[in-house]
């Protein structure tokens, strides 16, 4: 086990930009993302769980959600597995901080600015750069225009982040650069001359975690690892059936059903272990159209 927490884990992600003594350090990380276009003095940490708001409405859980001091909402997600609706899913989750600052009575549709940020341990097809900016843009024009400035998407693909220590010039890079390699780090570059990422090692190393902490995080992280190993295991052997079949319809199916296969065993193996099925599917980060599936196979 490395010397700080992993920040793919859920419980690492929440240490480093969730609780309330680690404010500082989201919101250094927040300013230097906007690079100076929004500039934030404070933030409050809201409800992550939204329940529905109606009969047939689905609830949202965020990974955080935060509010700035001039009440603008921010959303921050680290996802680590692929979703093939993931920016609808994005658009969703504004749309819906959006509309739950909707009023009984006259109103004339003034929210306040919503905010996705995602770190993505993954690639998405049609996003070609680490770093993408998306807003609601006029494209009527030659060069597009912003039409509105109260949505904005910042997706951040980090499997494209390739700099090295040395080449990170920002502390936006220096950021992403420990976010990215916090697991197998020996020590945090730039803490001697920044005091935010001295406190930022501080919170992160996993001696200082308190008890409960290190329980949740080891069990966080004993998931991540079997996560990955399924999904690993999952392509090799979808790959191998597909071979055999010796088309290219083959080899996605292939994939298909050895990862759905060893998805299946996963989570069967924490259940019997004690762990509910809904619990392990929000970490495993199964997607919403493949649970009822997983739910009959397993049940």
């Amino acid at each position: 086990m490395g010397k700080y927490v992993n920040p793919f884990t859920d419980t690492g992600f929440k240490i480093l930009f969730g609780q309330e003594p680690s404010k500082p350090l989201l919101i250094d990380f927040l300013n230097n993302l906007f690079e100076g276009k929004e500039k934030i003095t404070d933030v409050t940490f809201l409800d992550k769980e939204k329940p529905r708001l109606y009969k047939k409405d689905r609830g949202v859980i965020y990974d955080i959600l935060c509010e700035t001091d001039k009440s603008e909402k921010i959303i921050v997600e680290m996802q680590n597995r692929s979703q093939e609706h993931f920016i609808s899913r994005s658009v969703f989750y504004v749309s819906q901080a959006i509309a739950r600052q909707g009023v009984k009575g006259d109103w004339d549709f003034d929210f306040h600015a919503v905010y996705f940020v995602a770190f993505m341990n993954f690639t998405l097809d049609g996003l070609k750069e680490f770093r993408t900016d998306a807003h609601l843009c006029k494209t009527s024009t030659e060069e597009p225009e912003i039409l509105s400035d109260k949505m904005k998407f910042v997706y951040l693909q980090l499997p494209l982040f390739t700099k090295t220590e040395n080449e990170c010039k920002t502390n936006f890079d220096r950021w992403i650069f420990i976010f990215k390699n916090m697991a197998t780090l020996e020590y945090i570059p730039w803490a001697a001359k920044d005091t935010i990422f001295s406190q930022l090692g501080r919170f992160a190393q996993i001696a200082n975690l308190s008890e409960p902490q290190r329980r949740k995080y080891d069990k966080d992280l004993k998931i991540y690892r079997d996560n990955i190993n399924v999904l690993d295991y999952a392509i090799k052997s979808g790959i191998e059936k597909g071979r055999k079949e010796g088309e290219k319809i083959g080899i996605e199916k292939g994939i298909e059903k050895g990862r759905t296969e060893q998805l299946v065993e996963s989570i069967k193996k924490f259940i019997s272990k004690g762990f509910d099925f809904d619990e392990v599917v929000k970490i495993l980060e199964v997607p919403a159209d493949q649970i009822p599936e997983l739910r009959r196979l397993i049940f």
